[in-house]
């Protein structure tokens, strides 16, 4: 299974992260929501037995790719 930590897939942008964490609300909540959906699609993923259906999965991949994009943006522009 693919790694998909935010820094993992932005390793230029790991310093920033660890620092907008900390001192960003906006930031902050767009990267707790990001970490929740992904661990929800590894917890499925993972899973023996899986209790969702295909269409909820395919549903929380495409919110980890629209907050992954809303990550990016924001640490471009600040």
């Amino acid at each position: 299974m693919e790694n998909h930590n935010l820094t993992h897939e932005f390793p230029e942008y790991t310093d920033k992260i660890n620092v907008l964490k900390l001192n960003d609300e906006i930031f902050r909540k767009m990267y707790v929501n990001y970490e929740e959906v992904n661990a929800l699609i590894q917890h499925y993923e993972e899973g023996e037995q899986n209790h969702t259906t295909d269409d909820h999965l395919i549903d929380l991949r495409k919110k980890r790719v629209h907050l992954k994009d809303d990550l990016y943006s924001y640490l471009r522009q600040n």
